[in-house]
């Protein structure tokens, strides 16, 4: 009995392969040509806070425009409070001290020990989006376990995680407004995760790119038509509207961006938005 596959099946096979692998092999060589910058020690913590940064900025501009547009207003979680000059100015001025005082020793410590290898390779596409998905999923489940903790736990709460709550009223630049241990502890399960399942240098950096900006979004204060938790379905990913709740409440919605953890462990509290 021949068993064999047919040589056109797997020829159409090694194809698919390699046309996922092109679709981001043009992406790699061009990351890998900065190569210096990326072997260079301070590399990490320019790339956390320059993406962390960016990815506020639309935001920032939002809560400029929104004052005066009534068409952006509607899409503000809490329309009745909008963040002043005085209020974002600390939050960058702490983030710039946490990623240069903090984080950079940390990378540096990193760096040093286990220094970068670039592969000439990229990864596949489908390879990729799996990993990505698994480590968000982790992080979302590490970082409610952490959460839960630290609400349940008076001195946790009080000790580590009580300067995120300053603001009841999210904007973008309250994303990283935390204690020195929170933004460690939430930096060590981004980091760890990608290592467990042994991705692609890619892989990673794209991982921490939708991870800085879930964050990001999650923080803003915004029902945007084009939220995240308005393009997965079944109510899956709760987004702004589930994390500002949690603001506002401080007893529910622990989970970052999904909401399975949350109700599962009867924390889920609906959002009027959802």
């Amino acid at each position: 009995m021949n068993c064999s596959v047919p040589d056109g099946v797997l020829h159409c096979y090694a194809m698919d392969r390699q046309q996922d692998r092109l679709c981001l092999q043009f992406l790699w060589d061009f990351v890998t040509a900065k190569k210096p910058l990326i072997n260079s020690p301070f590399f990490p913590v320019l790339f956390s806070f320059t993406a962390y940064m960016a990815f506020c900025l639309p935001y920032i501009a939002l809560d400029f425009f929104s004052t005066r547009l009534p068409n952006l207003r509607k899409y503000k979680i809490q329309p009745q409070n909008y963040p002043t000059l005085g209020m974002m100015v600390p939050c960058i001025i702490q983030s710039a001290y946490h990623h240069v005082v903090w984080i950079f020793p940390v990378t540096f410590l990193h760096w040093y020990w286990k220094p970068v290898n670039l592969p000439v390779i990229a990864p596949e596409l489908p390879e990729v989006l799996l990993q990505v998905v698994i480590c968000l999923l982790l992080f979302d489940f590490e970082y409610f376990l952490w959460h839960l903790l630290h609400h349940r736990v008076p001195w946790l709460y009080k000790t580590f995680h009580k300067v995120h709550h300053k603001h009841i009223s999210t904007f973008a630049l309250t994303t990283q407004y935390s204690s020195v241990w929170e933004l460690l502890s939430l930096g060590f399960f981004a980091a760890i995760n990608p290592l467990l399942l042994g991705c692609h240098p890619l892989t990673e950096m794209i991982f921490f790119l939708v991870n800085i900006w879930l964050s990001v979004e999650d923080h803003s204060g915004y029902d945007l038509p084009w939220s995240t938790h308005r393009l997965v379905p079944f109510g899956w990913y709760g987004g702004a509207p589930h994390h500002d709740l949690h603001h506002l409440k401080f007893k529910s919605n622990y989970a970052p961006y999904f909401t399975h953890w949350d109700r599962l462990f009867g924390t889920f509290t609906e959002s009027h938005s959802s």
